[in-house]
């Protein structure tokens, strides 16, 4: 198990072996710690005070050898994860806004199901944490270990059988959602042929279409330059010198005081 910034650590790893091991220390060492990172790890609650002044989260992961065909591997599987040479990759963040996230398997899962792998793969002991012959599944686990053979056998086909009955309506699923998209997709074809149809084209009406868009795009351009030459042919009636060139040209000279003779 890897721990980073959690709490007093940093980064540290502690190596778990298996059956029964017990974490001492004296008083400020990070026993306390530890023991979180286990129980982050195997679902326990978040808190953004976990996390290291300083850190934007915390990182608990864990590589825990489980054997096949148990419970808690079947439980990962249906959820997408992978094992790694046997055994079982488990990560949880905790960011410093008290958002969390777990993976199991390199796949993203819900903080429950952590919960659930946790009854199968590690048991923590300590003043109130071990409270498993509470829980309604490790009842029904010490009921039908104590019954013996003649439960087991009739379990292990109800779990074959739940198996194969979760894989078809998984499978029954994705081809019903398969369906469903290629039915909305086909909607959509025809929709758009019928918008095709309505406009009725025609061969060679894009060429058509590119030069008229071609001219009207410089149609402000043109009609600019147009108003600016009829201006420079028309000039300015208000203009006094040209007032004064068509005086001259009606022939009409000026007299005193620039009034016109008869």
């Amino acid at each position: 198990m890897r721990i980073r910034s959690l709490g007093v650590i940093d980064d540290a790893v502690v190596e778990l072996s298996p059956g029964f091991t017990a974490v001492t220390g004296e008083t400020g060492a990070g026993k306390t710690m530890v023991v979180t990172s286990l129980g982050l790890l195997l679902g326990g609650r978040a808190d953004a005070a976990l996390v290291r002044i300083g850190a934007r989260n915390a990182v608990v992961e864990g590589r825990i050898t489980v054997p096949p065909d148990t419970t808690a591997v079947a439980r990962a599987e249906e959820a997408g994860a992978e094992l790694d040479d046997g055994a079982l990759l488990i990560s949880r963040t905790v960011s410093a806004e008290g958002r969390s996230r777990a993976h199991v398997g390199g796949r993203s899962v819900p903080v429950g199901l952590l919960a659930e792998l946790a009854d199968d793969l590690v048991a923590v002991h300590g003043q109130t944490d071990q409270q498993g012959l509470l829980k309604l599944s490790r009842q029904r686990q010490a009921l039908d270990r104590y019954a013996g053979y003649a439960v087991a056998v009739p379990l292990g086909e109800y779990t074959e059988a739940y198996k194969r009955l979760r894989a078809v309506t998984a499978e029954l699923e994705q081809i019903t959602t398969r369906a469903r998209e290629r039915a909305q997709e086909a909607d959509m074809l025809r929709f758009g042929l019928e918008e095709i149809a309505a406009v009725e084209p025609r061969a060679g009406e894009d060429a058509e279409l590119a030069e008229e868009a071609e001219r009207l795009g410089h149609a402000e351009a043109l009609a600019s330059a147009a108003a600016a030459a009829h201006a420079a042919l028309a000039g300015n009636p208000e203009d006094p010198g040209g007032r004064r060139r068509g005086d001259a040209r009606r022939g009409r000279p000026a007299g005193p005081g620039g009034r016109t003779g008869p």
